[in-house]
């Protein structure tokens, strides 16, 4: 039998046993709907809590608060099962918000191949770290729903190491393999404009425009400016998952726009873009607008650091996290340690020590 449960903007079915149903039926006695809404009720967990999700949508207000008291006091190894187990997505999705501060429920409901999609994102965006992970970890829920990848991205607790692993679940830092035919090119090998033609056919007519002026050379009709402006306002149309994509295969106007997006992964996949230049890295290590995991990522490559004016970006750039900044002090000549010592624009930690590093040299 079903109980349908009106909701603002969709109906959710339930699948009742005739024995549950009788509890939910809109003819039945207010009485006993009351009753059933204090939670003490002949019936397995799961279906118990479902014939308490009915009741949160009685007309009988009395009804309504008794049935989410009994939900949100549900005793531990009653919730643990339903959260568990073959539970309706549209329950799941309701413990998801109710039980939102604790980890161990929201866990048990990102593992569960019932809860929906759109639950699981909103879990990805809390404050609980081994929830952040799990989601992570899921390379099918990643693929079919963008918003997990937002939620994530822009969640404070996703670290390098789940960023990494669903950039390689999009396969989007694996080096490209060459493949066989003539025309086969890696990344590092094709040009700005077939990348920029190729990310246009990837994401659709709407920016086939814009590639054609972007692999167009002394276009008077459109200049920097109006370039920039042109794929700002495209990049801002776009999805994660195009951003990630452009990111990767885009040209550097595409990337000096996409290192700035408030998304983690999408400004992550800008530095791990395999057509990225060692001169756009200088200016990443030296521009203060550079997100700070970003700048972290520089300071481990040794590709990247091994340049001078990445290393005095590094420990000059105001954002860079002071331990960082402190190990690159050491390779700075005498002259570019005076100008940090004397600096307003880096913190009195990296001054100070510029000033012993150069004192100990005896050039103070």
């Amino acid at each position: 039998m079903s109980e349908e449960a009106a909701r603002p903007t969709r109906k959710i079915k339930l699948t009742l046993s005739p024995e549950a149903e009788k509890y939910v039926r809109r003819d039945a006695p207010v009485s006993a709907r009351r009753m059933a809404a204090g939670g003490a009720l002949p019936l397995e967990p799961i279906e118990l809590a479902s014939v308490l999700f009915a009741l949160l949508h009685d007309p009988d207000d009395q009804v309504k608060q008794r049935a989410q008291q009994s939900l949100e006091e549900l005793p531990e190894a009653l919730l643990e099962t339903v959260l568990k187990g073959d539970t309706h997505p549209a329950v799941l999705s309701w413990f998801a918000k109710a039980k939102s501060e604790s980890e161990s429920a929201c866990e048990w409901i990102a593992l569960n191949a019932a809860a929906d999609d759109h639950a699981v994102a909103y879990l990805a965006a809390l404050p609980h770290r081994r929830v952040v992970d799990i989601v992570s970890q899921n390379q099918e829920r990643l693929m079919r729903c963008e918003a997990i990848l937002d939620a994530l991205g822009e969640n404070p607790l996703t670290g390098r190491a789940q960023i990494e692993r669903i950039l390689d679940f999009l396969g989007k830092n694996e080096k490209p393999e060459s493949e066989e035919g003539e025309d086969a090119q890696s990344a590092e090998e094709m040009s700005d404009e077939d990348a920029e033609a190729a990310v246009a056919a990837l994401l659709g007519e709407e920016y086939a425009h814009l590639a054609k002026h972007l692999a167009a050379e002394g276009d008077e009709e459109l200049d920097d400016e109006a370039l920039e402006g042109n794929l700002f306002a495209a990049i801002q149309k776009m999805t994660v998952m195009q951003k990630i994509k452009l990111a990767r295969s885009g040209g550097k106007e595409a990337r000096g726009l996409l290192i700035r997006d408030r998304n983690k992964v999408v400004y992550t996949s800008v530095i791990m873009s395999p057509k990225i230049t060692d001169n756009e890295i200088v200016s990443m290590a030296n521009n203060r607008n550079t997100p700070e995991e970003v700048l972290r990522i520089i300071s481990m490559n040794r590709d990247y650091t091994k340049h001078y004016s990445v290393k005095f970006g590094l420990a000059s750039n105001s954002k860079t996290p002071q331990s960082v900044a402190m190990k690159f002090l050491n390779y700075l000549q005498d002259k570019d340690l005076k100008t940090l010592m004397k600096s307003r624009d880096v913190s009195s930690v990296i001054s100070t020590q510029a000033r012993r590093i150069l004192a100990k040299k005896g050039k103070t």
